[in-house]
């Protein structure tokens, strides 16, 4: 589903102030992704021959459609292919994603030029089953817009258009065929060839012309290497499919076709010198073509701008009326003084009580703990480079290997507050944080995958990749959370400025706006007004496959989205303590983990409003994950909240003087 491109982070490092940084992360690459060379077949004994290859393999990956969540392998559709040669291995992040890399039988030999060269012919007859059953699944491809993957030298084989306002866009995907409907009006591709114009009829790309480019490295060695690979898919009918020559009419197979038909696949590839284009920013012809690309950079800016001055209004507010009702306060000398006391400092007996369902609130603020930690360290390193677009999946296994080994900051998160809260239960709080909300999701995940399983989709996860995730959570992260909720119930409890009151205080009648959900509801719409544009670019790059690749601007989102989420939630808590409201830490929570509520209903509007996709596995799959993203967002986002409005109110009653 993904596409991560390293971006050297710019308006983050100014935002650090080191541009020293930048300078080190714009050409870094990590180990085992070095640049490969390649020269013309060397004569024998050449000694040049151990520096370079001349061989060009040409890898497929997962077919994907932007109407369907199902991805399937390459061999699903019975194209072409190669036997006995070892597949390469895929690491957690690509197999969580349905990438399935194969070999493939489209070979070449750096500069030689190839013209209409035969790879195989497939032939069916609809009176056979089998042959029946994979056509069928072929015109299912092309009816829904099915589009090939092909990766040269670790880089995606693209296929370059014209769009509107003479713009050329670069798809890392080229369909396998269109469809020209009853009515006669012609799908997708299909637009592209006048000579596409039968009714009902599926046209099949089933001949590419692939043009490789190369950049000659300066050097003692003339060797070269590869900087882009673009693609034009045709259709040909060819008279003599095993002797074919390009030339004729499309391919074409009609939708209520009976009989025999063979269809003949072949390919012409040409090498053309690029000295303009450096192997390190072969990625950027890519996303220069991107639609929205301008727009995006503006949008972001804009949001920026105004969540910052509004968190600026915030604090400014809070500050000035705090400040005036600390020196008001502690200027209270007199008896008489001190029992006409009003606004937040009358409830500081009370402020600190335990909460109703303290063991919940403080399993999810260790969840919440986990994931906060392993979004800011996966952010980090995809801004600064280190998951290279050539290491595919890197950004979801980093994720996950991250969310491992963080056992121990979620256990002893929780096991701490635990016993703030005056919990005796123990074993029952780390057990529920080691196995409550990452059950849930591994519920919804496998869930998901048993439907994938039904549709065989390659996004369904092995049974051995499924028992390796099952290992990673009982066998590393559980023992780490046992660990750390040892020392979080060892450590002694925390301790709180002002003593609670035996008897609790009854809370005054509220108004409208402080009773709790008026105030939860209005706290998470700043929060979420930070976010939805960079929301809008994320969703496109899950559902509709396209690049992502502005960490820098997301990170610094993410900073902003942190600072917001805890300014609204101090905020409005303290407008509920001067209304004499101590309940803060549920509310807290809630407050700010409602921008979840939010992006859940802005991920409805995006499914009926930007999404063609049909049907009812690829429905239920879309708002599964979702529920998956959005309770990840609603513990990320509801800590941060707490954990603000913890300090706050600690800090404040610190800081007055109570009798």
């Amino acid at each position: 589903m993904f596409v991560f491109l390293r971006v050297p982070c710019v308006f983050f490092v100014l935002f650090l102030g080191a541009p020293s940084l930048l300078r080190q992360a714009a050409g870094f690459y990590l180990p085992g992704l070095a640049p490969v060379s390649f020269c013309e077949k060397p004569s024998e004994g050449d000694e040049s021959a151990r520096e370079c290859q001349d061989k060009i393999e040409l890898f497929v990956n997962r077919l994907d459609s932007v109407e369907s969540v199902l991805p399937y392998e390459y061999t699903a559709f019975d194209f072409c292919t190669v036997d006995a040669e070892k597949r390469p291995s895929e690491n957690l992040g690509q197999v969580l994603f349905g990438e399935r890399i194969e070999p493939s039988p489209y070979k070449f030999s750096f500069k030689q030029k190839e013209e209409c060269k035969h790879v195989c012919t497939k032939s069916y007859n609809t009176e056979k089953a089998e042959d029946k059953a994979n056509l069928d699944f072929l015109k299912k491809g092309m009816l829904l817009n099915y589009q090939h993957h092909w990766i040269v030298d670790n880089m995606p084989v693209t296929w370059c258009y014209d769009v509107e306002d003479n713009q050329k866009f670069c798809n890392p995907g080229f369909p396998i065929g269109c469809y020209v409907t009853e009515a006669g009006r012609p799908k997708d591709a299909c637009v592209v060839n006048s000579d596409f114009n039968d009714k009902d009829t599926f046209y099949i790309f089933n001949h590419v012309d692939i043009t490789i480019y190369y950049h000659i490295v300066e050097s003692e060695t003339a060797v070269a290497r590869l900087v882009a690979a673009k693609m034009e898919p045709k259709s040909y009918k060819q008279a003599k499919p095993d002797t074919p020559d390009c030339t004729g009419p499309p391919m074409s197979l009609s939708n209520k076709f009976k009989g025999e038909i063979s269809i003949p696949y072949t390919y012409s590839v040409q090498f053309l010198v690029e000295q303009n284009i450096r192997w390190a920013s072969r990625w950027d012809y890519i996303l220069e073509s991107m639609p929205h690309t301008n727009i995006q950079w503006f949008s972001i800016m804009n949001s920026l701008v105004i969540v910052l001055f509004l968190s600026g209004m915030v604090a400014m507010i809070m500050l000035r009326t705090l400040h005036k009702d600390i020196a008001r306060y502690n200027q209270m000398d007199s008896v008489e003084d001190a029992q006409e006391e009003f606004g937040w400092k009358l409830v500081h007996g009370d402020v600190f009580r335990p909460p109703r369902k303290g063991m919940l609130l403080s399993v999810f603020l260790g969840s919440g703990t986990q994931i906060f930690i392993m979004t800011f360290v996966t952010l980090f390193f995809a801004c600064l480079g280190f998951l290279s677009p050539a290491n595919r999946g890197a950004l979801m296994t980093c994720a996950v290997v991250l969310w491992v080994l963080l056992g121990t900051p979620a256990g002893y998160v929780a096991a701490r507050f635990y016993k703030s809260f005056g919990g005796e239960k123990w074993k029952t709080n780390v057990l529920l944080t080691a196995f409550l909300c990452p059950g849930v999701v591994f519920a919804d995940f496998f869930l998901m995958n048993l439907i994938l399983w039904g549709e065989g989709s390659s996004a369904a996860m092995p049974f051995g990749t499924l028992v390796a995730i099952l290992a990673l959570w009982f066998c590393i992260s559980v023992p780490l959370t046992f660990i750390g909720a040892y020392f979080g119930f060892k450590k002694a409890s925390i301790e709180h400025p002002v003593r609670t009151n035996q008897i609790p205080r009854q809370i005054p009648e509220q108004s409208f706006y402080t009773k709790p959900l008026p105030g939860i509801v209005m706290g998470g719409i700043l929060p979420f007004g930070c976010i939805f544009i960079q929301l809008f670019f994320i969703l496109n790059s899950i559902w509709s496959h396209q690049m992502y690749y502005m960490f820098g601007f997301l990170f610094l989102v993410f900073i902003i989205l942190v600072i917001t989420c805890s300014e609204a939630t101090i905020l409005l808590c303290y407008f509920h303590l001067c209304a004499e409201d101590y309940h803060w830490q549920w509310r807290s929570f809630l407050t700010s983990g409602f921008t979840a509520a939010y992006f859940l209903v802005y991920a409805v509007h995006y499914f009926f409003s930007k999404l063609q996709i049909t049907g009812l596995a690829s429905t239920i799959l879309y708002f599964g994950y979702t529920m998956i993203m959005a309770l990840i967002f609603f513990l990320f986002t509801g800590t941060i909240g707490f954990f603000a409005c913890f300090w706050f109110v600690t800090k404040i009653y610190s800081v007055v003087k109570v009798d």
